[in-house]
């Protein structure tokens, strides 16, 4: 999984703040004998933060696929390389991160890049900053990209884990996908994997493709779970706009799956891969003997993280120049730009916003709740020192209706969905952000329902819901998926 994009927790967020809100937007100010929420104490920075690497390069777009990708007929890997590794030390340095926690290498197709760029980057995050021998240091990988010799290189380099985006086992299902490999080379890249990284290779797999039924699924996910290793993330399909696939199912030439199928598939999924021994960790992943990606584990517990390459996503306080707060941080798109913007200044940032106090709860709170730990009281009391869960949440109001229906929980180890509330978690968010945008804005008086409430907030009943994403989301930016930032390796 990579940090690309937010756009499902975006969403609901929005969606929810009045006039809809944006990256910047947020509630006004408080009552006039409060300070405005935005002066509120900001929660001091870590020292650590992850790191992901995004390679843009792909040797064909799929169909389902609208994400930040090129195919080009010559890399200048050289070139990238260099701008990758600058870029690296100077947000470390801005950041002032002592220690990375983690790597990611995303894409785009990060395994048709060489072991020796690899190497490069992580040569230079350990200059730059403490990393532990243990880090994990994840690479995705194609299958059709992912033979013995090249891993191998991959894991001289320094690489400890592999996210393998074999999406599906069946031939006709990769060649609607439009995926470059068959099922028996994403089979042989899979058992090449856990022969080099036994206990650290994940797999991607997708459903909800045109046409497909359940008893499909589950018959490919029973062949999937004799073939992987200890961690498998799921992503229902989802139809992006300008992309081959949705052109198809629009234009009533292939069929689009009912909403009903999704979420017995969803279902399905989560049955089948409980009773292997995987533990419904996130949303979207699933692992056994403990075998969690600690990298996505930071995404959805908001800790820190920076992102170098084109089209990157990072969440950090940049305290090398003077900065307090954190910024939500988007580099540049278009690789030859992205490298010149590098080339001239050291990266390639194209656009930060500073996030205000509320908008990091949103964030925890969209974020935390994807997984089955939840947010702890610790996590919360991090960000908002001031205003405890059991203030926001414990009041009359629409948490305590989601609690009395079964679907969520506050107790001592924090809020969380129960697991009949995990599937509905793109319904629960948006009254969930309400009632804390409206607590966050009387920081004096207890919440009240409909008080104050910005404009959307209701409490309309959850919908069934395949995954607990938010339709036409993507994990960590990846397009034709589920998620908001989770285990991508659809490459």
């Amino acid at each position: 999984m990579a940090a690309r994009g937010w756009r499902p927790a975006a969403a609901a967020i929005a969606a929810a703040r009045p006039g809809g809100g944006g990256a910047g937007g947020g509630p006004g100010p408080g009552p006039a004998s409060e300070p405005a929420p935005e002066t509120a104490p900001e929660p001091a920075a870590p020292a650590t933060a992850a790191l992901y690497v995004h390679w843009p390069y792909c040797r064909k777009r799929c169909s389902y696929c609208n994400f930040n990708k090129y195919v080009v007929p010559a890399v200048d890997e050289a070139a990238v390389r260099a701008c990758l590794v600058r870029e690296a030390r100077t947000l470390l340095h801005l950041s002032q991160v002592r220690s990375v926690t983690s790597i990611f290498f995303g894409g785009g197709t990060p395994s048709l890049a060489s072991p020796h760029t690899v190497a490069a980057v992580l040569e230079a995050v350990a200059g730059a900053a403490h990393l532990p021998a243990a880090a994990e240091v994840t690479l995705e990988a194609n299958p059709s990209s992912a033979g013995t010799p090249h891993l191998a290189g991959f894991r001289a380099a320094g690489v400890n884990r592999l996210s393998i985006g074999v999406q599906s086992l069946d031939d006709t299902e990769l060649r609607l996908l439009g995926r470059e490999h068959t099922a028996a080379e994403a089979r042989g890249a899979v058992e090449a994997a856990r022969g080099l990284f036994p206990g650290r290779t994940s797999i991607d797999l997708l459903f909800g493709l045109p046409g497909q039924s359940r008893g499909a699924w589950a018959r490919g996910l029973e062949a999937a779970l004799g073939l992987c290793d200890d961690h498998v993330s799921l992503y229902q399909l989802t139809l992006e706009r300008g992309t081959v696939l949705a052109a198809q199912v629009w234009g009533g030439a292939l069929p689009a799956p009912p909403q009903d199928l999704l979420a017995d598939m969803y279902q399905t999924a989560r049955t089948m891969l409980v009773a292997a021994g995987f533990r419904h960790y996130e949303v979207s992943n699933f692992a056994r003997k403990g075998a969690v990606s600690t990298h996505n584990l930071s995404y959805w517990r908001a800790e820190q993280y920076i992102g170098v390459g084109p089209g990157a996503h990072g969440r950090f306080v940049p305290r090398g120049e003077g900065g307090r707060s954190r910024e939500a941080r988007v580099q540049t798109l278009e690789p030859d730009a992205w490298m010149r913007e590098v080339q001239s200044r050291g990266h390639g940032t194209r656009r930060r916003v500073v996030l205000s106090p509320l908008q990091q709860l949103e964030e925890v709170l969209a974020l935390g709740l994807r997984t089955d730990e939840g947010i702890t009281h610790e996590r919360w009391g991090h960000f908002s020192p001031h205003l405890s869960l059991e203030a926001v949440f414990g009041a009359p109001g629409e948490a305590k209706d989601l609690q009395q229906q079964g679907w969520l929980l506050l107790d001592g180890g924090g809020l969380r969905c129960t697991r009949e509330g995990l599937a509905l978690l793109d319904s629960l968010l948006p009254d969930l952000l309400c009632q804390l945008q409206r607590r966050w804005a009387l920081p004096a008086a207890p919440a009240h329902p409909g008080r104050g409430a910005a404009p959307g907030c209701g409490s309309g009943a959850p919908r069934r819901s395949p995954t607990g994403d938010r339709a036409g989301g993507e994990p960590a930016g990846r397009t034709g998926r589920a998620g908001v930032v989770s285990g991508g390796s659809g490459e």
